[in-house]
């Protein structure tokens, strides 16, 4: 058996009592003193999370932007310096090979973030059909990058504090350099909570260091770790997908509900053809909010039914913290996808009242 990868976080984690769990090939904490009331921290006050799993790559040279434009179905030319845009990776098929985010850091210097589980397919897939490129050089830096998330409304000030920088000054989905506790960083204003937060992209020998203090200078406003279970329950409030759940290689980023970070206009990239035989027919299916009318558990895998026979296909599914209801994130025909549709959940061969709802399940609170 293949041994466990380890964030630099790894020992800190051990140390503070946190339950580990493999996670995408990584050594990682699923919870420190319970889902929900981790959950309610970031909610209520401000809760660190180590995603230094996390890959990064780093592409730089006069055809770096090409490259992108090449690989990534959204609009990496409408980026300006400083800003962050949310993006996918589809195969020729239209299929989803992962969901990132795209950085500028130069001119022609850009940073993309993938999914823990996908660095090795990911780096694979982004340098060898752009290979031709010889203006367009890339690096895989996830190895020397460490990365904590910093969430809750309580976030800013936390930041705030240990900086010396106008944290407060930049916008959602911007990111500027400075320090933070002395560590220089990549001080990034995006999440996966719907809460206001950052994520600080630090040197991997410098992340203890940085997670120790903010602990620290977070007592007084709550500050808590949290582990793989609550960032799960958080990200399903939000309707954020979860690659391997929610989006994969069988699922079209239409039906999927990420049609807004498709740009055919931009000209050619792998999968837009396919993409937009999708958008010319209509999706078959589409992702749903479901909330289950009596508090049943919907599961990732279980079917989807309607008036007794297969629909759709549950994605992820638990209990919603934050909304006090059993929620869902569904596949369901197209004709089945309107708020107020009655459904039900197949769970342990009963079908369980279920509905189609306006997602996300939370209003987000993050600063625009």
């Amino acid at each position: 058996m293949t041994a466990l990868k380890r964030t630099p976080l790894n020992d800190a984690h051990r140390k503070a009592g946190a339950r580990m769990v493999p996670f995408g090939g990584w050594d990682m904490p699923v919870q420190y003193t319970g889902i929900v009331e981790e959950h309610r921290a970031v909610r209520s006050a401000v809760g660190l999370f180590d995603v230094s799993h996390m890959g990064e790559f780093e592409v730089e040279g006069p055809q770096a932007l090409a490259a992108l434009q090449s690989l990534t179905t959204n609009d990496a030319s409408t980026l300006a310096l400083g800003q962050v845009q949310y993006s996918v990776l589809c195969y020729p098929e239209g299929g989803i090979v992962d969901d990132l985010t795209v950085y500028r850091l130069a001119d022609e210097r850009y940073m993309i973030t993938v999914n823990a589980s996908n660095i090795d397919k990911d780096f694979a897939w982004v340098t060898e059909p752009t290979a031709a490129l010889k203006g367009a050089r890339w690096r895989n830096v996830s190895e020397a990058t460490g990365l904590i998330a910093v969430q809750g409304p309580r976030a800013e000030g936390l930041v705030a504090r240990l900086s010396q920088d106008d944290v407060a000054g930049i916008r959602y989905y911007h990111f500027a350099r400075g320090a933070v506790a002395g560590v220089p960083a990549l001080i990034s204003r995006t999440g996966y909570t719907g809460e206001d937060g950052f994520e600080l992209y630090v040197a991997a020998g410098d992340t203890e260091r940085l997670w120790s203090a903010l602990l620290e200078a977070g007592r007084a406003d709550g500050v808590a770790p949290i582990g793989l279970g609550a960032r799960d329950t958080l990200r399903l409030e939000m309707k954020y997908a979860l690659y391997g759940n929610d989006i994969d290689e069988t699922t079209n980023p239409l039906e999927a509900g990420l049609g807004w970070v498709v740009k055919p206009a931009k000209g050619e990239f792998v999968g837009r053809a396919a993409i937009e035989r999708v958008r010319a027919a209509g999706p078959r299916r589409r992702l749903v909010g479901l909330e289950m009318v009596d508090r049943s558990v919907a599961r990732h895998g279980y079917p989807v039914l309607k008036d007794g026979r297969a629909a759709g296909v549950v994605t992820s599914g638990s209990y919603g913290p934050s909304v006090d209801r059993f929620i869902a994130l569904a596949y369901v025909e197209t004709p089945l996808a309107a708020v107020g549709t009655d459904l039900a959940v197949e769970i342990r061969g009963q079908a369980r009242p279920a509905r189609v709802v306006k997602t996300p399940f939370y209003s987000p609170k993050v600063k625009r």
